[in-house]
């Protein structure tokens, strides 16, 4: 029996977020508006050569920590690189933390976030399915992401920005990213820094931003 065609994989070994079932189950559901079967684990064996091929997408849902296997860092490598997608929400940014292809994929890493506040989202590309669907500036709540590094690097295609005049604590000033996506090899990827709460999920506009993600990453 073939494996479902988009694996939503939710295990952590450090913060775990309350709103992973609820991004599993948000994305089940856009999966299935597209005709596409998703399941959710949290065992790494689903990481293998065998259990990517033919996938259209993987998703890492607030992953944190060490949650793969060196073999299967090896068999994600090779799924992407080799035309596959993945899409790596909020606190993915602080999984992998000592596997440089995943380092490279962030462009960054996690440093930390100001407390759970009200801020703002500024669309940067307007064209792209992942921010189309957003009024240019989205009045949104949410953990502020920080970085080890600025992550508007050279190829990286940056889709939405924090304005740090809209919230507390923000430290890269003008220029904040909190979505981007870029191409490796064969396949794509693409992160957003937002979706902390259970209720984001929810969210009309939230759902149109994971929607379009989905869209660009299937191609």
């Amino acid at each position: 029996m073939p494996a479902p065609d988009v694996l939503v994989y939710t295990r952590t070994a450090g913060y775990r977020h309350a709103s992973i079932p609820d991004a599993a189950d948000a994305l089940a559901g856009l999966a299935a508006r597209r005709g596409l079967a998703a399941e959710a684990t949290e065992d790494p064996a689903a990481f293998t050569a065998a259990g990517l091929a033919g996938r259209a997408l993987v998703v890492l849902a607030s992953t944190t920590g060490t949650v793969l296997t060196p073999e299967g860092r090896t068999a994600l490598e090779a799924y992407l690189r080799g035309g596959g997608a993945l899409l790596a929400v909020h606190a993915a940014a602080n999984a992998e933390p000592d596997w440089p292809f995943y380092g490279d994929l962030l462009g960054t890493r996690f440093a930390g976030h100001p407390p759970f506040q009200p801020g703002a989202v500024l669309v940067e590309d307007a064209r792209h399915p992942a921010a189309a669907p957003l009024p240019p500036r989205w009045e949104w709540t949410d953990e502020w992401y920080e970085y080890t590094s600025h992550p508007r690097t050279p190829d990286a295609h940056v889709l939405l920005c924090a304005d740090e005049t809209a919230y507390e604590g923000g430290t890269l000033g003008d220029d904040h990213p909190i979505a981007w996506c870029r191409t490796v090899d064969r396949g794509r990827f693409l992160f957003t820094a937002l979706g902390h709460a259970p209720e984001a999920y929810r969210d009309p506009y939230f759902l149109a931003h994971l929607d379009g993600a989905l869209a660009w990453l299937l191609g």
